[in-house]
């Protein structure tokens, strides 16, 4: 395969003392971590991932400005081609950054025909080109989806829309995604509800609405046990933007969504950083609430602006929150099948190839050096033994009796009743997060 983008080097795990641009201060692809309770090399522990779309079809454009970003592809009139190159483009780019998957929607891999036949047909093209790559690649799959959010005719929706025309090509949509993602190795499928909500309720059935969007999510899992895919089904909770609101707002929306349907055995969830911030959460927090329900799936590696309110996709830099989120991942078992997908894109001033490669070398050696780090406190106990004190009296005497459902209002206020004072331990926020700090 020919370079398209020579500027770039594979590129070397150089050590935390490397200032170059182009090589990995943190993130040692063959390193195993002793204290690592997930068996294996950080590479196959953390799973990265290259999100298609950001990488390769991003343009840096933006509502006020057009597209900076210099690609191969820059000039090339034939669609074709251009879905050709970038194919090849992810392929070169995973390899030179040790990135084991990519993810994708199925129109960024390739474009829309004037039919819904015409553009499976492009798909294919590119799916068999995909495959072909393969068999001289380590690159794969972690997940395949289908956009539907983009096209005029998802204006009201997708599997919400008023229209039942729309629901209709929106199942053949999916249908033909989860067949391409299983061609393609695929371990998992996403589902993202980008235009599953509503502007305002004054023209929306709510319940009809949230109705249709669990009957075609039991159709598509119905349809991939159907042809065998065996992946992980994902939901990725989003409370605003495209839609005002959005049905999969936050990963708690989530779960009473999928208790309330049938649908919890079924679907884990795809938890983007971003997206939890959008929600007025930590990441952390939609981590947590995931892990503990055993719904965790897999993460969109990425952080917004504080200073901003929507959804900026920026690199993961933030060492706090990735040390965070890395805790709930290994107190989690890891990731199994789902992966660290960077769901992110280079800022519109960073228009040089090389920054595409610099961006994910940064947010790379982020997580790698938040994992490491949750790792050593996983195994110091630093923050398991301060939790397990502070919940101490429930192991014992009343606390016990009402975990184990043995007391009353009845009995609890004979208990109550000659309380003279409360010795009530102090919380110890500060002193957690100090402690934190010095694992960074």
């Amino acid at each position: 395969m020919n370079d398209l983008f020579p500027s770039i080097p594979k590129i070397p795990y150089e050590g935390p003392d490397s200032d170059r641009e182009l090589a990995f201060k943190h993130y040692d692809p063959a390193a195993r971590t002793p204290d690592s309770p997930e068996p294996g090399t950080l590479k196959e522990c953390l799973r990265f991932s290259m999100a298609f779309w950001h990488s390769m079809t991003g343009t840096g454009k933006d509502p006020f400005g057009d597209g900076t970003l210099l690609r191969p592809w820059d000039g090339v009139d034939d669609e074709m081609e251009v879905a050709r190159l970038r194919m090849r483009s992810v392929f070169e780019l995973t390899e030179k950054l040790s990135i084991p998957f990519f993810c994708f929607h199925d129109r960024d891999i390739a474009p829309e025909g004037d039919t819904l036949r015409e553009t499976n047909r492009k798909l294919d093209e590119i799916t068999a080109l995909t495959k072909d790559l393969m068999r001289t690649s380590p690159t794969r799959v972690l997940w395949g989806t289908a956009n539907l959010f983009n096209h005029p005719r998802f204006l009201h929706g997708a599997a919400t829309s008023p229209d039942p025309r729309v629901f209709a090509y929106a199942a053949a949509q999916v249908k033909k995604a989860l067949e391409v993602t299983l061609e393609l190795g695929g371990q998992n499928y996403v589902f993202w509800g980008g235009r599953e909500g509503y502007e305002t309720l004054l023209n929306t059935d709510m319940k009809r609405e949230q109705d249709h969007l669990a009957r075609f999510l039991h159709m598509a899992a119905d349809y991939a046990r159907e042809i065998g895919f065996d992946g992980q089904l994902l939901i990725e909770p989003k409370p605003k933007e495209p839609t005002k609101h959005q049905y999969d707002s936050d990963a708690a929306a989530c779960w009473a969504f999928l208790q309330e349907y049938g649908l919890s055995s079924r679907f884990k969830l795809n938890i983007e950083t971003n997206h939890a911030t959008l929600a007025g959460h930590t990441m952390q927090h939609e981590l947590r609430y995931a892990r503990e329900r055993g719904i965790l799936g897999s993460i969109d590696a990425n952080q917004g602006d504080e200073l901003l309110g929507w959804d900026t996709d920026q690199f993961p830099t933030d060492l706090y929150m990735a040390t965070l989120a890395m805790y709930e991942v290994r107190k989690n078992g890891g990731l199994h099948s789902g992966g660290l997908n960077f769901d992110a894109k280079v800022r519109r001033g960073s228009h040089r190839p090389e920054d595409l490669a610099i961006a994910h070398i940064a947010g790379m050696d982020t997580m790698a050096r938040g994992y490491k780090a949750a790792g050593r406190m996983i195994a110091d106990g630093a923050l398991d033994r301060p939790l397990a004190e502070r919940y101490a009296l429930w192991g014992k005497g009343v606390g016990a009796a009402v975990e184990a459902g043995r007391e009353s209002f009845g009995s609890l206020e004979s208990f109550a009743l000659d309380i003279e004072d409360f010795d009530l331990p102090s919380g110890g926020q500060e002193f957690l997060e100090s402690r934190v700090n010095r694992y960074l």
